[in-house]
């Protein structure tokens, strides 16, 4: 059930609307304290909003608002360099199935497509992401259990700027957002990617799940102060009514959702759409 179906199942039948319950109920839908407070306060100024139909069209478009228009897809690189797209999150999100499927996705769209397994600390990252590959038909540049991610990433990046290819996708290994070490060598896997490109990786983009909750939001704000992060995948969005934390990490951090996973299969992968996600999955 959706956080909107949730508040008009609460507060439909008449009566006057239970402000401090419907605050539970965003907070409890991971928008998070503060930018629940600050919706409730601007839903209660607005004039007309009396029962639940009223509250949930001034929210949408409260949500609207914060979360912008869904921003257009990163362009194929050009003058022989590719668009280079680092990808980083914590253990467990799906960050290596997400790379795979973001690369099924552009190549689907007619794009060539490259991926460096620059996840180096789990041995199982580089053979998932090696069958994954090979399943989607993508070349992989890779090294041995424990190598140096870095020059995963510059040997990938050398080899996609000589094949001319559009993309190239770095699956880092996933880390503690806690961890000053770990963030510090994502800080050098890209210092290392500019070295052919001054401008690479032009994207920088968390992998985040969705159920994991106001989490999602302090591990987007420790990997944003690591990389100045461009973009959020989110992983098993799939209406549960637990997508606050798209909205929560738009408004803190400015930050915009650029695709959402709902399932294990490749085409269980899709643009996020802010309308879409407005009106269906919240």
């Amino acid at each position: 059930m959706g956080l909107f179906t949730n508040i008009l199942n609460r507060f439909r039948g008449g009566g006057d609307i239970d402000w401090d319950d419907l605050e539970e109920t965003l907070v409890t839908s991971d928008l998070g304290i503060r930018l629940t407070a600050e919706l409730v306060e601007r839903i209660r100024k607005q004039k007309g909003v009396r029962d639940a139909e009223s509250v949930v069209e001034a929210m949408r478009e409260e949500i609207r608002n914060i979360l912008g228009p869904t921003p257009p897809l990163p362009s194929p690189g050009k003058d022989g360099k590719p668009e280079v797209i680092l990808i980083a999150g914590v253990n467990g999100v799906g960050k290596t199935t997400s790379v795979a499927k973001l690369a099924h996705f552009l190549k689907k769209g007619g794009n060539s497509v490259m991926l460096a397994a620059a996840d180096t600390f789990r041995a199982a990252a580089i053979e998932q992401l090696t069958v994954w590959a090979e399943r989607i038909d993508v070349p992989l540049v890779k090294t041995q259990y424990q190598g140096d991610p870095s020059a995963v990433c510059y040997d990938a990046h050398a080899s996609a700027i000589a094949a001319g290819t559009g993309y190239l996708l770095c699956d880092t290994a996933g880390r503690l957002h806690t961890r000053h070490n770990l963030m510090e060598e994502l800080k050098k896997v890209r210092r290392t990617i500019a070295k052919q490109d001054e401008n690479a990786p032009q994207e920088r983009w968390i992998v985040v799940d969705a159920t994991t909750g106001s989490n999602a939001l302090a591990q987007a704000k420790e990997f944003h102060a690591a990389l100045d992060l461009t973009g959020v995948i989110v992983t098993k969005l799939d209406g549960s009514g637990k997508g606050g934390s798209v909205v929560a990490i738009a408004h803190e951090l400015g930050i915009p959702t650029r695709f959402i996973g709902t399932g294990e299969k490749f085409d269980d992968f899709e643009v996020f759409d802010t309308e879409k996600f407005v009106t269906s999955i919240l």
